[in-house]
């Protein structure tokens, strides 16, 4: 299979160009939209049967796989970082040894989640707690699409994979490509076979399996590895693997903090009646779309960033930290005019009913703001992740969790649901200020004093 040409492979040696950035972030921007869509049809498609009980089942049941492969996320982060690393070193058969590492912990992880599955779905009804009707569907599409965990985490070092040596067509093919073929089997199981919801779930299933295959042929044929030479014994390799396994730790402790504050906003929420609840949902839907469009920005910082650690190349480290905050700071700007001149008609894509389209346009302010304050922790989140530097991350949680619950402490019985956005605004900025805190010490890393210094400077 010939591989496409990446729009940085010219970039060692080389000053990276606007339009070299750009063509890499947009892919990685439209890949990561491609997953919300995914979730908008699977409850379109369930939403034409004729009992409400199916989309409450689908939404339960895919709350649990999220919740489980988001905790897994550091796989896709770490792999990317590495490979970033060992592409611009040129190291082919570290090249292989960053895919397989990961690898063999997805397949691992997968295993586990099958092998517990029966604890897994009983705390998981535990804790979500839904109606009888709605757990006999939900566990439906549970026990079928289990058996998919380790085809969904495997998916996610491929991706990391590609994206670290910067194929990012290739990597949005792979996902529009699974993406697209989940939609037309959801369509052929559920309207015109009848599966109801587990044919949501085994549509799932497939895609994720075959997206596997297909992305195993792609690496296989990939022209990075060929000419190169390893040991079966690199695999276990103690410092490499204890650094990744470092790395993945860090991560998980910082998706932990994540996940535990998108819980709390949610329950917190839940306390003010339902028209509220249902307002903060579509609001936080659109949070999360400008958080995806400004990620994949972040993702082609990380890539540039770890491929200039690996060739020690210091100049493009700096220009890349440049552009990461240029293109974000814009995006961040346009992406919140948008949504303030065009607010109401864009919740109103969300829902027809009256009381709670006015109360979410009561709140829309804080989502308005939420790319201003955010755009810069987003973009630095990416920088250390290319530099496999995640401690800075993990600690920028914690803190921003601390901040965010002190906050909700303080402000929710003053300001109710304001109180309960305005917390969130805090610990999306608190995020932004300590990963900032941290750049310095990672310009003394890899970057001179005088390249530091002329960022400083530049940046003054």
């Amino acid at each position: 299979m010939k591989t496409a040409t990446s729009p940085v492979d010219t970039v060692k040696n080389q000053t990276v160009t606007h339009r070299q950035f750009l063509l890499l972030a947009l892919p990685l921007i439209l890949g990561a939209l491609s997953t919300p869509l995914l979730g908008a049809v699977d409850t379109a498609v369930v939403g034409h049967l004729p009992d409400p009980v199916y989309i409450g089942g689908v939404a339960v049941g895919t709350l649990i796989f999220n919740t489980l492969y988001w905790l897994l996320g550091f796989l896709r982060v770490s792999t990317s970082g590495f490979t970033a690393q060992a592409h611009g070193a040129n190291d082919k058969a570290e090249l292989l040894m960053t895919f397989l590492r990961p690898l063999g912990i997805a397949v691992l992880c997968g295993m586990l989640f099958i092998v517990l599955q029966s604890p897994v779905k009983w705390v998981a009804m535990w804790l979500i707690n839904p109606g009888q009707a709605v757990e006999a569907q939900a566990l439906r599409y549970f026990e079928i699409r289990i058996w998919g965990a380790p085809f969904a985490l495997m998916n996610y070092v491929i991706l990391g994979w590609l994206i670290g040596i910067a194929r990012v067509r290739l990597a949005l093919f792979l996902q529009v490509f699974m993406n697209v073929f989940n939609i037309v089997l959801d369509l052929l199981f559920v309207l015109v076979l009848g599966f109801g919801v587990a044919g949501v779930a085994a549509a799932s299933l497939i895609a994720e399996i075959t997206a596997v295959g297909l992305g195993l042929v792609i690496i296989y044929l990939s022209k990075e590895l060929q000419g190169g030479k390893w040991d079966k014994g690199q695999i276990l390799a103690t410092a490499p693997l204890l650094k990744m396994l470092k790395m993945n730790r860090d991560l998980f402790i910082r998706t932990v903090c994540l996940l535990a504050v998108f819980g709390i906003f949610t329950a917190k929420g839940a306390t003010m009646g339902d028209v509220t609840l249902a307002a903060n949902a579509i609001l936080f839907q659109l949070h999360l779309l400008l958080a995806y469009v400004l990620d994949g920005i972040a993702n082609a910082s990380s890539i540039l960033v770890g491929r200039s650690v690996g060739a020690g190349d210091q100049p493009l480290y700096i220009r890349t930290i440049r552009f990461s905050a240029l293109w974000a700071f814009t995006a961040s700007v346009l992406l919140g005019a948008f949504l303030f001149i065009n607010k109401g008609w864009v919740i109103a894509l969300f829902t027809s009913i009256p009381e709670v389209q006015l109360a979410a346009g009561q709140f829309a302010e804080w989502v308005v703001l939420y790319p201003l304050v955010s755009f810069w922790g987003l973009q630095l989140n990416g920088i250390f992740a290319g530099a496999t530097e995640a401690g800075p991350l993990r600690d920028s949680l914690v803190v921003s969790l601390g901040v965010f619950l002190i906050a909700i402490w303080l402000f929710l019985p003053l300001w109710g649901n304001h109180g309960l956005w305005f917390s969130f605004t805090l610990f999306s900025l608190s995020r932004s200020l300590v990963l900032w805190a941290y750049l310095p010490r990672l310009n003394r890393m890899f970057a001179p004093q005088n390249v530091a210094a002329e960022h400083n400077r530049s940046s003054a």
